[in-house]
């Protein structure tokens, strides 16, 4: 398993970041090449479906909700052939507005091959987190 966490402070008080995060259809305006949908994704056992890629190269991503506490929670586990293993969505109060921390749990594909590769593809991931992260601040400090 590869672990993941990320956070970013966001100007704005946590029931406005939590609407801005859980607004699923509009994630593609934060969230670096992806685009996301959901079905009953307000609730335990809603999904969504997050089509990541550029171009003509890319994967789905679906997901259930397994845990759901606004504004402050909401837990996913990721039931795709590509992403496999749990991610989870926190907001949190602070002196200024809040925190938003991404966390992902996830299944290496391609088994020694992908422990192997985690290693070095974690930056480029990381990295790509962290922008959409600091793109999702501004979001929902404007939303």
């Amino acid at each position: 398993m590869a672990e993941l966490t990320l956070s970013v402070e966001v100007a704005a008080p946590p029931e406005r970041t939590w609407a801005a995060l859980v607004d699923w259809d509009r994630q593609g305006e934060w969230m670096l090449g992806t685009t996301v949908t959901g079905d009953g994704a307000d609730r335990v056992g809603g999904t969504l479906r997050a089509k990541t890629g550029f171009g003509p190269v890319g994967f789905l991503d679906t997901m259930t909700i397994t845990a759901w506490l606004p504004p402050y929670r909401c837990e996913v586990v990721h039931t795709g052939r590509v992403v496999r293993g749990s991610g989870t969505f926190e907001v949190e109060a602070t002196p200024d507005g809040s925190r938003f921390v991404w966390t992902e749990l996830l299944e290496l594909p391609l088994g020694a091959v992908g422990r192997f590769g985690w290693p070095l593809v974690r930056p480029a991931f990381a990295a790509g987190v962290k922008l959409s992260l600091q793109r999702f601040a501004r979001y929902a400090e404007a939303y």
